[in-house]
């Protein structure tokens, strides 16, 4: 094939066997679109592409990817506003008839088992962010563990008396991310052997009763998303990069497996003595029983 076509926002080249995506980084661009730059897709991960009538003089070229094809779509499941989607072509009516070429050449070169889902990821997942604010903490994720660092003014008591949680991906089933653009975002990390308290289907199922357990507020296997905090360009490629590493190979080991699900992190002095003292706070307005803050104390002292 080896042709290219030039839409609103994104430009496509075609190969053989896959597509290759450019997203613009013009200001009307959605910030999603531009922070996942460029990707390949290939054909093995299309359902099907269709052309449609777009707004205003448009046609719009949609790939359609398999089930568990994508691990950004997956962890998306449905929420992404139309403009928002990342295999969306918009293009001037005019283009239709070279659209629809391109369309039957993808539609031609897709196999009999098209429709089935994946056994694996075929797309990568994105490169970053790899980190991002929440709005009760900081998300943080160096490919094999995920952090979260509460904020002393968003996390509820709960989150600081389990102190700040550290998950190595082979400890993980997958993710729920619930968009910020809906009440109540929030992502929440699915443990591999949940208990029976915290047991949630696994996946990405989207929704407030999708997960069992506790409220994304008072979960410290969860951050909640508001108020500009956890923006979809930021939250999501996260929680992308997050579902791959755990449907990884290399990311579970008979070691990794047995690795405890919360570790402590390394803080510098000030940031302890800091925490110390909101946890004196929390003791003082009775959030936390003299047990409770005699052990959160230590723990972080231990940290240093």
């Amino acid at each position: 094939m080896g042709d290219v076509l030039a839409g609103f926002h994104a430009t496509w080249e075609f190969a053989d066997d896959s597509v290759l995506i450019r997203y613009e980084r013009g200001i009307r661009t959605p910030k999603l679109l531009q922070v996942l730059g460029e990707r390949r897709v290939p054909l093995a991960a299309l359902d099907t592409v269709t052309l449609a009538p777009g707004r205003r003089g448009t046609v719009v070229l949609r790939a359609v990817p398999r089930a568990g094809a994508d691990p950004l779509m997956e962890a998306a499941a449905g929420q992404l506003k139309e403009n928002c989607d990342p295999y969306r072509l918009v293009l001037p009516a005019e283009r239709e008839e070279l659209a629809g070429f391109h369309a039957a050449q993808i539609r031609d070169r897709l196999g009999p088992g098209a429709a089935e889902p994946t056994e694996s990821f075929l797309v990568a997942a994105p490169e970053g962010p790899q980190q991002f604010k929440a709005y009760d903490g900081k998300a943080s994720f160096d490919g094999s563990v995920v952090s979260f660092r509460w904020s002393r003014t968003g996390a509820s008591s709960a989150k600081w008396k389990a102190g700040d949680q550290s998950f190595p991906v082979a400890a993980l089933s997958g993710v729920e991310w619930r968009s910020p653009e809906i009440l109540d975002g929030y992502l929440r990390l699915l443990p591999r052997h949940p208990t029976p308290c915290t047991a949630a289907a696994p996946g990405t199922a989207p929704g407030p009763d999708a997960a069992a357990g506790p409220a994304a507020d008072h979960d410290p296997a969860a951050v909640v998303f508001g108020l500009g905090y956890g923006p979809v360009h930021e939250s999501l490629p996260f929680a992308a990069a997050v579902l791959a590493a755990t449907r990884s190979g290399a990311a579970r080991s008979d070691t990794s497996e047995t690795a405890p699900a919360v570790a402590a992190l390394r803080s510098d002095p000030a940031d302890i003595a800091e925490r110390i003292r909101h946890l004196g706070e929390l003791h003082l307005a009775g959030l936390l029983t003299d047990e409770e803050f005699t052990t959160k104390k230590k723990e972080l002292l231990a940290q240093l």
